[in-house]
């Protein structure tokens, strides 16, 4: 069983990269969330790698943080979700904000996903809840407790990136940015500010 790989990035799309490690290429699919933290064709790349073995084919997956190999696992466990649709739920909510998510029992957040419809949401809430890594469940009941109005803040912003057309994850992490260096906690001075960290790429 393949459990990393490190390597030289040889091919990269939003969906599957091609990993040269040694002179062999390595065929890996990816979520967005690991897309978008790797380097230009030719840049080293470590990933976590899960390697899901059926009697026709031996696929990788792989992930650049061991918590999202993590999640990935547990969604595979839940009866109906495939690697596939798994990688669609990374692809569409960061851990964080799916343990949030499960926690709080938000079926509109889950079902908010790409390919994700009412029964299957309800599903990943149920069957997560008591199954998701401890620490980042440790995070989120402190996040919940301490933020609650930050969080709306968040909510409405990412909301209306989404409403301009920007993908989540990209919206997501243009947000916490955005967050982060706004001298002013006003909507409207924290957009401007999440709208310049989208245009910064």
């Amino acid at each position: 069983m393949i459990a990393t790989l490190r390597g030289r990035l040889a091919e990269k799309a939003p969906n599957r990269l091609i990993v040269d490690v040694g002179g062999v290429g390595y065929d890996v699919a990816v979520p967005l969330s690991t897309y978008y933290t790797l380097g230009e064709p030719g840049a080293d790349v470590a990933l976590r790698v899960h390697t899901h073995v059926r009697e026709d084919a031996l696929a990788l997956y792989g992930f650049s943080t061991a918590l999202e190999l993590q999640v990935f696992e547990r969604l595979i466990g839940i009866s109906g979700i495939g690697p596939k649709l798994a990688l669609a739920v990374l692809s569409g909510i960061d851990a964080a904000d799916l343990a949030r998510a499960v926690q709080a029992g938000d079926v509109g957040r889950l079902t908010a996903i790409p390919g994700i419809g009412k029964k299957t949401a309800e599903r990943i809430g149920l069957e997560l809840k008591d199954k998701l890594p401890k620490g980042i469940i440790d995070e989120t009941t402190a996040g919940t407790e301490a933020g609650a109005p930050g969080g709306v803040l968040r909510r409405d912003l990412l909301s209306a990136l989404l409403n301009l057309g920007y993908h989540r994850p990209l919206a997501e992490r243009a947000v916490e940015a955005a967050l982060a260096r706004a001298e002013s906690p006003a909507f409207e001075t924290v957009l401007k500010q999440a709208l310049r960290e989208l245009a910064r790429g």
